[in-house]
């Protein structure tokens, strides 16, 4: 009777310091090494050709973005991050809406009230090929406001950055989701 009294609950306190010494996520840690790049592979949507891929890096100037896409039409495109990592819908409204954990109106990337995911337009050439390159000091790799798991969508319009909720850009023609990338 002794051994269930005394000995039991000492296994289970060692049971549990060592359990929580060895996993960050038992131990209420959730952050884990300090991300410095993130990637998206874009897929096209059901009918559409474009792909490509998205990196994110840090920098001293906040999380550089920078996109190169293939098998646009030409012309202006929204481009945008979308609240879930979800590319499972054939025309990616999986995706949900755009990423706003701030409760901010839609607006262009250089706004300082914005959704989070509002990274404006990315411009196509004749041959449909698109570069997109700007430093952002919204987007984050941790915490609530994390990018890291979030969805990357192209639209077959221009985002006018002014309609709400989202700046009638149109269809998805692209979805990626954002990972962890190797440094």
């Amino acid at each position: 009777m002794r051994f269930h009294k005394i000995i039991l609950p000492a296994i289970l306190i060692i049971a549990v310091f060592m359990a929580t010494s060895v996993c960050p996520v038992l131990a209420g840690e959730t952050e884990s090494a300090e991300v410095k790049k993130a990637a998206a592979v874009l897929h096209p949507t059901q009918g559409n050709n474009a792909k490509g891929t998205v990196y994110f890096s840090r920098t001293k100037n906040g999380i550089k973005v920078e996109a190169d896409i293939t098998g646009l039409s030409g012309g202006t495109h929204g481009f945008h991050i979308h609240e879930f990592g979800d590319c499972t819908a054939a025309d990616g409204t999986s995706a949900g809406g755009h990423f706003n954990p701030e409760n901010q109106p839609h607006a262009g990337p250089d706004q300082a009230k914005r959704h989070v995911g509002d990274l404006g337009n990315i411009e196509a050439d004749n041959s449909g090929n698109a570069h997109y390159e700007r430093a952002d000091t919204q987007l984050k790799f941790d915490g609530r406001d994390s990018i890291i798991g979030r969805g990357v969508i192209v639209h077959a319009g221009e985002d006018d950055l002014v309609s709400q909720p989202s700046g009638n850009a149109g269809p998805r023609v692209a979805c990626g989701v954002i990972g962890v990338a190797k440094n």
